[in-house]
């Protein structure tokens, strides 16, 4: 009922929104890494529904953090809500503008051509690790995740002789595709969906049992220019329409 009144609402509000910012603007977007092929198909959506171009940063949440730090400003910031919580009570973002933008989970690549390792359970999952020639994660939301669980598979001290870690996803793909051997690495869905073109493949989600789903939010800042046109797009966001721009990406 909430979500109904919620896309009700927002439906509501867009004429308005569109009336008093009729002139187009530019729409700065800052946004994690993991939710880029959601948030370029809803670029799309905003610039044919209210004829506003979108710029985007991306970055991992961790450089986020620290670039809100630094005092950068742009119209939108999408993150985890950790992340964004911190920026509302900095007040670097308007609290009341929070939306849901969805939710991205973990999965195991490897380059295309090659033979897929068994990662269905838990248990094989662990084997084929230990059998690879080297791993490869990153050192955001995902690496921080993954070192949890090879400790709790009893495996991290064994992997990290073996292990390749960077600062974001994109880094750890291009990794891959430069690679040779028995290679695994880990990213968020997203992403290896983005490198299935260029020569990497999924071998798989992470086993439903150890699934780690990062959650994903966006809000206004404050320092915003463009008030209105930010708060036309998060309206957006909360429509059918929004929603399924993202999920076109793999954003649940």
């Amino acid at each position: 009922m909430r979500d109904a009144l919620t896309r009700l609402a927002a439906m509501a509000l867009l004429p308005v929104f569109l009336a008093q910012g009729a002139r187009a603007a530019e729409l700065r977007v800052l946004s994690a890494g993991a939710v880029e092929p959601g948030l370029a198909a809803f670029a799309q959506l905003v610039h044919g529904t209210l004829g506003d171009d979108v710029r985007i940063q991306f970055d991992t949440a961790p450089r986020i953090a620290q670039r809100l730090a630094a005092g950068e400003v742009y119209d939108i910031l999408i993150s985890p809500p950790a992340v964004i919580a911190q920026a509302a009570k900095d007040g670097k973002v308007a609290a009341d503008t929070r939306a849901p933008v969805g939710r991205v989970g973990a999965g195991i690549v490897v380059r295309r051509g090659g033979p897929l390792p068994d990662v269905a359970t838990v248990a094989a999952l662990k084997q084929t690790l230990l059998a690879a020639d080297s791993v490869v994660y990153n050192t955001a939301s995902t690496g921080l995740y993954l070192d949890r669980l090879f400790e709790q598979l009893g495996i991290l001290g064994e992997l990290k002789r073996k292990t390749t870690r960077y600062a974001d996803g994109a880094a750890v793909m291009e990794h891959l595709l430069r690679g040779t051997g028995n290679e695994i690495g880990f990213g968020a869905m997203t992403e290896i969906r983005l490198y299935a073109q260029k020569g990497l493949q999924l071998a798989g989600p992470l086993p439903a049992d150890v699934q780690n789903y990062t959650q994903y939010e966006a809000a206004m800042m404050t320092g915003t220019a463009v008030p209105l046109v930010a708060k036309a797009a998060l309206a957006l966001l909360a429509t059918p329409a929004g929603r399924a721009a993202f999920a076109t990406g793999g954003v649940e």
